[in-house]
């Protein structure tokens, strides 16, 4: 198997986690940065596993889905509040999980099955890094 990596960095959007007992239970935002790993194990015509100039798809999907979001949990009690009597304050993202974990399981998703779509099934994704700032970060991996 064959892996390269190509790195979306500075992704402004927010979250929070309603369960927390402290600061990150507030709304808060960062400039989230995806490492995303992909493998074959075998390459195309050009000899890549994937051509990084033709993976526009997910930096159009990160700019339509999370740029300037705010990601919200879906059983957050607040969130439907928020969204109702705020709605243009908000460019939701609802996930069952809005923590950088559920987040990053998430993403790996759904551009695995972005990848292979747009490879033949020849190329998919096999990890998933999500930087939440520049001391932390959670590493998705399906093995």
């Amino acid at each position: 198997m064959l892996t390269c990596s190509k790195t979306y960095r500075d992704v402004p959007f927010a979250h929070r986690q309603p369960r927390h007992g402290g600061h990150c239970a507030l709304i808060h935002g960062h400039n989230w940065d995806f490492t995303v790993t992909f493998a074959c194990e075998k390459l195309d015509a050009n000899g890549f596993v994937v051509d990084f100039g033709e993976l526009k798809y997910l930096k159009r999907w990160l700019d339509e889905n999370l740029d300037h979001a705010c990601v919200f949990a879906e059983s957050d009690p607040e969130k439907d509040k928020l969204l109702a009597a705020f709605p243009y304050l908000f460019k939701p993202y609802i996930l069952p999980c809005a923590s950088a974990e559920g987040l990053a399981a998430h993403v790996f998703g759904v551009f695995d099955e972005m990848v292979r779509r747009h490879t033949g099934g020849r190329a998919w994704v096999v990890e998933l890094r999500l930087d939440e700032d520049s001391r932390n970060f959670v590493t998705y991996r399906k093995n």
